[in-house]
């Protein structure tokens, strides 16, 4: 039986990695299938890891009709056996519902993988409906870590170093140790827009790698008196 399968987790947890595995050990099995991927860290058209791994992808844009992707293929004589979709957070909920028809209609094995929530800690709307239809959702076992060494938990969003909770849903940028300058949106246009992973704690105190290691914490994690 063909599945609808989310893969979650926070950033740096290694989904394009297992993605990218997936459509290996698909392919030497003899299957067809097609990856599509959204605003890669990589480019337009394109799924990478950041371990430097990288293949070419169908990019995924507001209009992406994926049944219709797949029909087309099949007419033209082409095979479809299994579907790859990164970055499901950033797809649109019809989208998915349209990846779960492939699943039940054409027996179409796809493979989401995306996180889960925002840097506000609210669900993306493709991941949330990924949650409601998937036939599994597996958290993967590879756990990135906060500053701290706990297990990280939630994606944190700064500007020029520190953590904010406002602005557009979706800010494409990147990761790396403290954070690091990305592709700003609506809001952000000229500031250095970083993402890095937290720790619940962490992410409720606002305490990013870079406030820790200046020394500055939030006035909430000081003792109270009394």
């Amino acid at each position: 039986m063909a599945e609808l399968v989310f893969f979650s987790g926070t950033m740096d947890c290694g989904k394009s990695t297992l993605a990218l595995q997936m459509d290996h050990n698909h392919a030497a099995r003899g299957l067809e299938g097609v990856i599509f991927s959204r605003d890669d860290r990589a480019g337009d058209a394109v799924l990478s890891s950041r371990l430097g791994l990288q293949v070419p992808a169908v990019e995924v844009g507001d209009t992406t009709d994926f049944w219709a992707e797949v029909v087309r293929r099949r007419t033209r004589g082409g095979r479809v056996d299994y579907v790859i979709c990164d970055e499901v957070q950033f797809y649109t909920p019809p989208q998915v519902e349209q990846l779960a028809r492939l699943v039940d209609e054409m027996a179409v094995d796809v493979y989401g993988f995306g996180i889960t929530t925002d840097f506000r800690t609210r669900l993306f709307p493709g991941s949330a409906r990924m949650l409601e239809l998937a036939d599994r959702v597996e958290r993967l076992q590879v756990e990135a870590l906060c500053w701290c060494g706990a297990r990280a938990t939630h994606n944190a969003r700064t500007v020029a170093g520190e953590m904010v909770t406002e602005g557009d849903q979706v800010v494409v940028g990147d990761t790396v140790a403290g954070g690091a300058a990305g592709r700003g949106a609506a809001g952000d246009r000229g500031a250095e827009v970083g993402y890095e992973v937290l720790c619940r704690r962490h992410h409720v105190r606002g305490v990013t790698a870079a406030r820790a290691q200046a020394g500055v914490l939030s006035p909430s994690t000081l003792p109270l008196d009394g």
